[in-house]
């Protein structure tokens, strides 16, 4: 099991994020031409080695013209999806990490989510560091994103509404279910970006797990702190594959006077904020009526933002939660290819023998539209080209698998996507904490 750990000793935002993917291998022209295709006005992105106390460690500076614009969600997720370098997984990422954000503003400033307007992370670096962020870690491929307790730092700092004290309320809300710890540091450690990357893609808080480290990668924040590095370091590793356990947390309600259509949003909006899995049973409640059990499997953290939508969204009066042990198959992303392009999937085993292949519903899905051809032809071709090249789960393997021909039809009609917080704004971009941008996000 390949695993990444993320130890956040002097908190995490997300330009350190990045440079810590790259410090630790993930090809850095990927990610460039990644964020190149954004087509964002006069950006030059680069990588400089600095030390902090003494350690070394990559710090992404990120140089583009004055700006004064704010940039509405619309806007962003237009932006993402107008990318032509990003797969439709680096995409999906992108966009949940997006809508992490999206969602806490509208929360803290009560008002829809349309209409939510970024300020510091609408900006073009804080763009540049979430959509790197989800092109490497889609390109790491790791099984299982560990990450250690949260510091937010103390203190307090001016962004765009006034000052506020430090977590902010984005950050703060972002938050929400993370385990944080206490550093005496008068700084604002964690920034709205890097609370949305742990919040969207830890499965874990906690200590580093048993594991073999094979890189370590460090992604440095702009300001050197007299007694600590200002380091996040990033470790990937692999772990023996043995239990396929885990605790998760199972949340229910029962619904009687809600419409079928307001039930339908609610799952959607859990699945989107996180849950493992969302389903419905229709049951029969008190004096005869007939009703709608609604269920939520999801990782421990995420349980008061999952229980906060099914308050919000179906009324419900009473949620029963509990923990369940789960077993599961052992998991690992593979690719493989189609007349009509490439197909992400998982491969499962048990006891180290593959068991199958699932290919993702979101990859056949986008690629059947392109194509105008069935879904099930996509699906059924990814199949076969798996069949066709059947994987050893002990020996490793590629990550495309080689093209299946054509799956068969049985259709006849023809087929014709640095704020600097210090801020001295030379445009080489320092990004620094201490200024008057909304969420610093550069630290």
């Amino acid at each position: 099991m390949k695993i990444a750990y993320l130890e956040c000793a002097t908190g995490i935002a997300g330009d350190m994020t990045l440079a810590a993917l790259v410090d630790a291998g993930v090809p850095w022209d990927r990610i460039r031409a990644g964020i190149e295709s954004l087509g964002l006005p006069g950006v030059a992105l680069r990588l400089d080695e600095v030390h902090r106390c003494g350690f070394r460690a990559l710090k992404l500076i990120v140089e583009h013209p004055e700006q004064h614009a704010h940039r509405h969600y619309s806007d962003i997720r237009e932006l993402i999806d107008r990318a032509g370098a990003l797969t439709a997984s680096q995409k999906a990422l992108a966009h949940r990490l997006f809508l992490a954000i999206a969602e806490a503003e509208a929360r803290v400033h009560g008002m829809p989510l349309e209409q939510v307007h970024f300020h510091e992370v609408g900006a073009i670096d804080s763009i540049v560091d979430l959509v790197g962020t989800a092109i490497g870690f889609d390109l790491l491929e790791a099984d299982r994103i560990v990450c250690a307790p949260i510091p937010t730092g103390r203190g307090s700092v001016r962004i765009d509404h006034g000052v506020c004290s430090v977590p902010t309320p984005a950050t703060a809300e972002l938050l929400k279910g993370v385990p944080l710890v206490d550093l005496p540091v008068d700084f604002e450690l964690t920034t709205p970006t890097g609370a949305a990357i742990v919040k969207t893609l830890a499965a874990q808080f906690g200590p580093r797990p048993a594991m073999t480290i094979d890189h370590v990668g460090c992604g440095a924040g702009t300001k050197d702190f007299p007694d600590r590095p200002n380091i996040l370091r990033l470790f990937l590793g692999t772990a023996r594959e043995e239990a396929a356990d885990d605790v998760v947390c199972l949340l229910e309600t029962n619904l009687d006077d809600v419409a079928g259509e307001v039930v339908g949003y609610a799952c959607e909006r859990l699945l989107q904020a996180g849950a493992l899995d969302v389903s419905t049973t229709a049951i029969r409640m008190k004096k005869g009526r007939p009703g709608v059990l609604l269920s939520v499997l999801c990782e421990p953290a995420l349980r008061p933002a999952l229980e906060d939508i099914l308050f919000r969204e179906t009324g419900t009066l009473g949620i029963r939660r509990m923990s369940v042990e789960r077993a599961k198959q052992q998991r690992r992303a593979h690719r493989v290819e189609t007349p009509w392009g490439t197909v992400a999937g998982k491969v499962s085993a048990q006891g180290g023998r593959v068991t199958g292949f699932s290919p993702e519903y979101e990859d056949c899905a986008r690629i059947a539209r392109a194509a105008n051809v069935p879904l099930r032809d996509v699906m059924r071709a990814a199949d076969l080209a798996y069949a066709a090249a059947p994987l050893d789960w002990d020996s490793g393997f590629e990550t495309t698998a080689a093209a299946a021909p054509a799956a068969p039809r049985d259709h006849s009609h023809s087929h014709d996507h640095s704020h600097d917080h210090g801020h001295s704004h030379d445009h080489g971009h320092s990004h620094d904490h201490g200024h008057s941008h909304d969420h610093g996000h550069r630290r």
